[in-house]
């Protein structure tokens, strides 16, 4: 589904991706695990096309992503939850949700109905306003408004980052459920070892710019062996 060649990216002068190859097939779970300033959200920012190329080439089913704005790479297919929720504060969860929903191929009000059954605890904050919730509430909604744009392919960013352990447990298993009932494909950005390896079939280690390694689940949830094999925990 996507085909990452050679990838090179960074904020001005300063190279940050220094040439990331990687592939993720339909209905995979793709982790990438770093230490923070190793690129993972940049990568991120880049697929989306927040971020200009300065090297290598990016595919999506076919699509040659050079130059094409982040609009239309959510037009064929892809969602984006970055890193900090970016929510809007002053809008309800509805209205929130109601922004999702300027993807959606279906009615809106039939696309919202769908995700909240997903999502219960939404259904009972609907009229709060997105910044009154607290960080997994946040989270939750940040997740649930992208799937109301009906992506195939979802880039998820460091998702876990100041969240409460319950609400990751639930985060688990809604993904987990999501990705079979929804036939969802995800890159997922993490630092948190349980998340990462529960949700992922395979671990890609980024470090300095660069996928150095691909390691299973159970690798990458033992610290031990992480520090053995590459160096990082």
């Amino acid at each position: 589904m996507l085909n990452v060649t050679d990838l090179r990216s960074g904020y001005g002068r300063i190279p940050i991706l220094a040439g990331i190859t990687l592939s993720v097939s339909a209905g995979e779970f793709v982790g990438i695990l770093g230490h923070n300033g190793m690129g993972k959200s940049t990568l991120l920012r880049t697929l989306m096309g927040y971020l200009p190329m300065t090297g290598g080439e990016i595919t999506f089913e076919g699509t040659n992503l050079r130059g094409l704005s982040p609009t239309a790479r959510a037009r064929l297919g892809i969602g984006y939850v970055p890193q900090g929720r970016e929510i809007f504060p002053s809008l309800s969860v509805y209205e929130n949700l109601r922004m999702g929903c300027l993807m959606a191929k279906e009615d809106e009000t039939k696309t919202i109905k769908s995700i909240l059954a997903d999502f219960p605890r939404l259904e009972r904050l609907l009229d709060r306003p997105g910044g009154a919730l607290s960080g997994g509430e946040q989270q939750l909604l940040a997740l649930a408004r992208c799937l109301c744009g009906g992506p195939k392919f979802i880039l998820l960013d460091e998702p876990t980052e100041g969240i409460q352990p319950s609400i990751i447990e639930e985060m688990i298993e809604t993904l987990q459920k999501l990705g079979q009932q929804r036939s969802l494909t995800i890159l997922l950005v993490e630092q948190n070892l349980n998340f990462i390896t529960s949700l992922s079939q395979r671990v890609l280690i980024l470090q300095k710019g660069m996928i150095i390694r691909e390691v299973p689940p159970n690798v990458a949830k033992d610290r031990a062996m992480m520090e053995e094999y590459v160096g990082m925990v």
